[in-house]
């Protein structure tokens, strides 16, 4: 017995505005992936030898610090995890993400931090929806954050001060944010560490 004409219609529409919902709801998710929040996390290399070379290794401390930069990190995203290290090309940096990179089976990619714009544009639009790591070296952190519209008051680093690690969020839509965290041992400034200890009240 054939349909009939008015109800074949009925389905045919029915199956039509179905499958442009599906088409419709495909795409946006296909947007709204694409247009993810994306992650930089910013360090300087870890605590250094003394010297003059301006390529010192890694210290004692500084190794230690590694270690804990990859215990901070190594699982920092529960789903997926960090998608790449980026470092500027002294010794120092390289050996700060060795811990992290051989725990997480990534590389480590040089890059040039002294063009902090040209980075930061590499980034956005190379890593867009990722999270990337970059060890750099005190003179450039504070100039990098504001190339990603993140906080433009972020203090000089003072030299030896290795603790801080910085994390700018930038969404597709809506406001830059940027977190100051600290790792390893802490860094106190030589006004605080000449300061008599507090004693307990007796």
């Amino acid at each position: 017995m054939a349909m009939d004409p008015r109800r074949r219609r009925r389905r045919q529409r029915r199956a039509g505005a179905i499958a442009a919902f599906v088409v419709l709801a495909l795409g946006l998710a296909y947007f709204f992936e694409s247009q993810a929040t994306t992650t930089v996390i910013i360090v300087r290399y870890a605590d250094t030898q003394p010297g003059d070379s301006g390529d010192q290794p890694l210290s004692p401390a500084g190794a230690m610090r590694s270690q804990e930069l990859s215990r901070v990190l190594g699982d920092i995203d529960v789903v997926q995890g960090l998608d790449a290290i980026l470092v500027t090309t002294l010794r120092a940096a390289r050996d700060t993400a060795g811990p992290l990179a051989r725990r997480l089976n990534l590389p480590v990619l040089d890059v040039d931090t002294s063009r902090p714009s040209r980075l930061a544009r590499h980034i956005l639009r190379d890593y867009k929806g990722k999270i990337v790591l970059v060890i750099t070296d005190p003179e450039t952190l504070p100039v990098l954050i504001p190339r990603f519209q993140g906080s433009k008051k972020v203090p000089p680093i003072a030299d030896r001060e290795f603790d801080s690690l910085y994390i700018v969020t930038v969404p597709w839509y809506g406001k830059v944010k940027t977190l100051r965290m600290h790792y390893g041992a802490h860094y106190l400034p030589a006004s605080e560490t000449d300061l008599p200890p507090v004693l307990p009240p007796q």
